[in-house]
């Protein structure tokens, strides 16, 4: 048994200070995750030619890899709760370190695909864990900072993994890009194995009884999950399609899309950072998510309906993604409030709710493209951003009846 000065509690006082080794650790095994399929996309032509196949069969790699990543994101998030967090965490980051060797050592396109996928569903493994871990480490008056801190990893993917994806591979070739990002996720598995070894104090239930999973998906849970996928579609629009807009409403050469997809980055990394402060001094959460929601709806009508120039453009996709950006630790932190031998499962729900999003935001932006053009990206945003406020702000207000 551990001693009681080697245990964490999830009672800590509201001013502790935050576990920074854990979220480093966490921040790196995010962006490697992340990167492992990040990373694909500026070596597409690379890997087609290498590997003998067209460039959009290398491309849709992602849906398999979306696919595999929410169904172990669900099923890691189980398993958690039931045996606890570390085998994830450990084994997740581990195997995708296995899987990213794969990718890069495999001779055939089908190799590297089952690869691929295969990483996908390590990436799902860890991601569905980690929230849940660094949640029950902290008090809640400070889990809006720290799973802000977490996400950063992945948003720093788009502004270092990419541009680094494709400086490293002009040298190394995409294979040498995938050992790369092996090797981080292997340093975060070591990083996570030391910084995970104090077990947390975790509050019995009465009577021992663990919920079942029709137990824990509550209205509350079930409308934040909606919530999220709403909100992770109006991301995945910007994120997958803002090039290719770009392009074709201002003849951009491909070449120079790359500045201004750095910039929106910037301001997806500028506003999960503010965000996580928000969240927690603010305190109310469903109200910074609805807000946040309601902004990207307004920023995306304008970006999508009107051309003033590209540095302007540019400027509003900034502001999309940074509104965007602000709302989500407070969504992730109002999720992470459910008891803790659940959060988990939550936690791995919210996972495959964003894969859904993804998929959703695929699907939906080329059914848009093909019947309306670009013009019709706005109101889509604009109708899912109001759809999810609406269920913040209900939600909101039910919060505080129960709470009067």
């Amino acid at each position: 048994m551990s001693s009681p000065s080697s245990v964490v509690t999830e009672s800590s006082p509201a001013n502790a200070p935050l576990p920074w080794a854990l979220i480093g650790a966490a921040c790196l095994g995010s962006f490697a995750a992340t990167a492992s399929g990040t990373t694909r996309a500026p070596l597409l032509i690379d890997m087609a030619r290498d590997l003998e196949v067209s460039i959009p069969l290398v491309a849709n790699l992602v849906t398999a890899t979306s696919i595999a990543w929410g169904i172990t994101s669900f099923l890691s998030g189980i398993a958690s709760d039931r045996w606890g967090r570390r085998p994830s965490l450990i084994g997740g980051t581990l195997a995708l370190c296995i899987a990213m060797m794969g990718v890069a050592l495999a001779g055939q396109f089908w190799s590297v695909a089952t690869w691929a996928t295969f990483a996908g569903g390590c990436s799902g493994m860890f991601m569905g864990s980690v929230f849940a871990e660094v949640s029950s480490r902290v008090p809640d008056q400070q889990r809006g900072r720290a799973l802000g801190w977490v996400m950063s990893g992945q948003s720093l993917t788009l502004v270092v993994g990419v541009p680094a994806a494709a400086w490293l591979g002009a040298s190394i070739g995409w294979r040498g890009v995938n050992v790369c990002v092996g090797v981080l996720a292997f340093l975060a598995a070591i990083s996570l194995w030391f910084t995970t070894a104090r077990p947390v104090k975790r509050g019995a239930r009465p009577g021992g009884r663990k919920l079942s999973l029709r137990q824990t998906m509550t209205t509350p849970v079930v409308m934040l999950l909606t919530m999220g996928i709403a909100e992770r579609i109006c991301y995945g629009l910007v994120v997958v399609y803002f090039a290719t807009y770009l392009q074709q409403a201002y003849s951009l050469p491909l070449a120079s899309v790359g500045v201004p997809l750095l910039l929106m980055a910037v301001g997806n990394l500028v506003g999960t950072a503010l965000g996580g402060q928000l969240a927690d001094r603010l305190r109310d959460r469903l109200g910074i998510f609805g807000f946040s929601l309601i902004g990207t709806g307004i920023a995306g009508v304008v970006l999508f309906t009107w051309q003033p120039g590209l540095p302007a453009t540019v400027a509003i996709s900034f502001a999309y993604v940074f509104v965007n950006a602000l709302g989500r630790p407070a969504f992730m932190a109002a999720l992470a409030d459910v008891p803790d031998d659940v959060r988990g499962t939550v936690m791995g729900l919210n996972g495959t709710c964003a894969s859904v999003g993804w998929a959703g935001a695929a699907g939906l932006g080329g059914w848009m493209m093909a019947t309306q053009g670009f013009v019709g990206f706005g109101p889509l945003a604009a109708t899912l951003a109001a759809a999810g406020a609406v269920l913040a702000f209900i939600r909101r207000s039910a919060a505080r009846r129960q709470a009067a």
